[in-house]
């Protein structure tokens, strides 16, 4: 794969105790140290107006003042420091730059994969959370739809945490499609099935809260007979993935049991979705605080595109997990299965 990275999102120091660290992409540099066909690249920061093209202007210049007094706490989850406003506008041009990429024919081995933090999914319109000033996956798909390169962007959320602020800024738009595979009543408590959009985006949302401790064989099923039919309908050009790597089944804020290899899976499926729609496909860095099954996660997506051959899982899919399928195919005017 070819990983944009820059030091630069380092620098974004949250504290000696929090989660989310500058050690989780010093993690997955050490991981991705032991592979082959590892290319980075380091493109340019998001401007400004990139930024605000799916932010509220007034939030854009709070988070810029907040950083150059010198930052503290935004909420009791989100922190910031002076250097918090540049890492924030490099993750947001990293997952530009992994959009533009992929919609300029990069795939395969070449497929872009982000690493950047802060996250993102958390931010919504006019606020940041959850660890999240600005919401880079956003970022990515408004400034494709804007530059022309795609005129329908799909965003498939694999993190254990509902992306609350890309839900939120795409919820009314119909060029934009948002699914999430979540833990449900996990934070941020939002992501419930009826939640499908609303007006003319009337599905263009698509949510999967599973139960806790759900593993590899409920993420396929709800991939292989909820997201693909709806992302063939929908249609995109390009298809992001808000790739967080906390339903892994050891990391430590959450219970879902999502394996490593679970991770070589999910991406294998994307990829022969993203192939079947003729969607260009790029991933961004979300969540994981693991910081062992997090470069493991990332590792196993560059060794699926890499040539592995993914493992299918031996169990079935829970009943509970089908019944929710069949709920979500429902509501998403998919039919039975």
């Amino acid at each position: 794969m070819k990983f944009g990275y820059s030091d630069v999102c380092l620098e974004h120091d949250t504290g000696g105790r929090h989660p989310e660290s500058p050690d989780r992409l010093r993690a997955i540099r050490r991981g991705l140290a032991k592979r082959h066909d590892v290319e980075y690249v380091e493109p340019d920061p998001a401007t400004e107006a990139a930024v605000a093209a799916v932010h509220d202007d007034d939030y854009v210049e709070e988070v810029r003042e907040f950083c150059a007094a010198g930052g503290g706490n935004w909420d009791p989850d989100t922190v910031a420091c002076e250097e918090t406003w540049d890492a924030a506008l490099m993750s947001a041009g990293l997952a530009q730059w992994a959009a533009e990429t992929a919609l300029d024919g990069d795939s395969g081995r070449e497929t872009p994969f982000s690493l950047g933090r802060p996250p993102g999914h958390h931010a919504v319109f006019d606020d940041a959370m959850g660890f999240c000033f600005f919401n880079n996956a956003a970022v990515a798909a408004q400034g494709a739809l804007d530059a022309d390169a795609a005129e329908r962007v799909a965003i498939f959320d694999w993190d254990v945490h509902h992306g609350n602020g890309t839900q939120d800024i795409f919820y009314d738009r119909d060029d934009v499609f948002y699914a999430s595979i979540h833990e449900d009543g996990l934070y941020p408590g939002t992501g419930r099935v009826e939640e499908a959009g609303e007006g003319a985006a009337e599905g263009t949302t698509l949510n999967v809260p599973l139960p806790a401790g759900r593993g590899d064989e409920d993420y396929l099923l709800v991939v292989d007979e909820a997201l693909e039919p709806a992302l063939e309908r929908f249609s995109p050009d390009l298809l992001l993935i808000s790739a967080g790597f906390d339903a892994h089944r050891h990391d430590p804020i959450s219970r879902m049991r999502v394996s490593t290899e679970g991770y070589a899976l999910l991406t294998d499926r994307v990829r022969r979705v993203a192939d079947a729609v003729d969607a260009a496909l790029a991933f961004v860095l979300e969540g994981g605080y693991g910081l062992d099954t997090l470069s493991e996660g990332v590792a196993m997506v560059h060794e699926t595109f890499d040539g592995r051959e993914p493992i299918e899982p031996d169990d079935d899919p829970a009943d509970d997990t089908r019944d929710l399928v069949d709920e979500i195919r429902a509501v998403q005017g998919l039919g039975s299965k």
